[in-house]
């Protein structure tokens, strides 16, 4: 009895390998792998700092000189940028993972790669869909913070005047797709 051989349509295939990617780096433990470094932008200035600061400001609303230099200069509250930090968005990683491997989510994590994306700006939706599942995997919620922790790579560019309105639409997007459809113009 002969059995049939089926291929898998490579982008399939691929679709598969990228789902596998966030829960192998989580399984393994690739803490080497993550953002430690953000260079912090606000139109043309920019900074380059530790990604504890960040944690630091999210979590006790302490700023670091570094930071305050760059706020002060930049005309920017931290409080502002702390709320667009601990922004949170309760969803399971399953379920994320599969809303930003559909159109729609990728249309998301391209808007969201526009205010955090690695200095190179190459695979920056592939970076972010890895960021997104990973941080949602640990206890279902995600945060702009923890997706700039488990940023994929080295050094992340997050676009401080924008962080918080684009995240704003990967929340919509996760929490009634549907309705954001209704309210946009696509041609997929």
């Amino acid at each position: 009895m002969k059995r049939a051989i089926t291929y898998l349509p490579m982008t399939m295939i691929l679709k598969s390998i990228y789902c596998l990617i966030p829960a192998i780096l989580l399984l393994a433990g690739f803490d080497a792998i993550a953002a430690h470094r953000v260079l912090l932008k606000y139109g043309a200035l920019s900074r380059a700092i530790a990604v504890d600061e960040l944690t630091l400001l999210a979590e006790t609303g302490e700023v670091s000189s570094t930071l305050s230099a760059l706020l002060d200069t930049a005309g920017e509250d931290p409080e502002t940028l702390r709320q667009g930090l601990t922004e949170e968005l309760e969803v399971s990683p399953v379920l994320l993972d599969q809303i930003l491997n559909s159109s729609l989510g990728e249309w998301a994590l391209d808007q969201v790669g526009e205010a955090i994306h690695p200095p190179s700006g190459r695979a920056s939706r592939q970076a972010l869909r890895a960021a997104f599942v990973l941080s949602a995997s640990d206890d279902n919620q995600v945060t702009p913070l923890e997706v700039i922790q488990n940023y994929p790579t080295a050094e992340v560019q997050v676009e401080g005047d924008r962080i918080q309105d684009t995240y704003v639409q990967v929340v919509a997007v996760v929490e009634d797709p549907a309705r954001l459809l209704e309210n946009l113009d696509f041609d997929f």
